[in-house]
């Protein structure tokens, strides 16, 4: 069974609890209106609350891995699984709500 891709309108967030916005996005490839998000989109995080002390806050984050077997313009797309790493932190974010109609794998 599928799992479900992501697109701008899903929820992301630090696991500190700071929200992650995307940068980059396929133009061309839409789920539910709104253009997916595929391996090569950066996220920009804010209001992430760990302090600097403790090598925070999360500021971007990267997506370390996405779909095998679908892919937006020759680039896997992001899943409501996939795996990203925070920068500076090296923690990762936490996908709290996506559409649910189109899956991959």
């Amino acid at each position: 069974m599928g799992i479900p891709i992501l697109h701008v309108g899903a929820v992301v967030n630090c696991v500190h609890g700071g929200v992650a916005q995307p940068l980059l996005r396929n133009p061309r490839v839409k789920v539910s209106g709104m253009n997916v998000l595929t391996i090569t989109c950066t996220e920009t995080i804010s209001g992430c609350p760990l302090p600097v002390p403790a090598g925070g806050p999360c500021v971007t984050a990267i997506w370390t891995s996405g779909a095998t077997r679908v892919r937006a313009s020759g680039l896997p797309v992001l899943l409501r699984t996939s795996l990203a790493q925070c920068v500076p932190t090296g923690t990762g974010l936490v996908v709290v709500g996506t559409q649910t109609r189109v899956t991959a794998v």
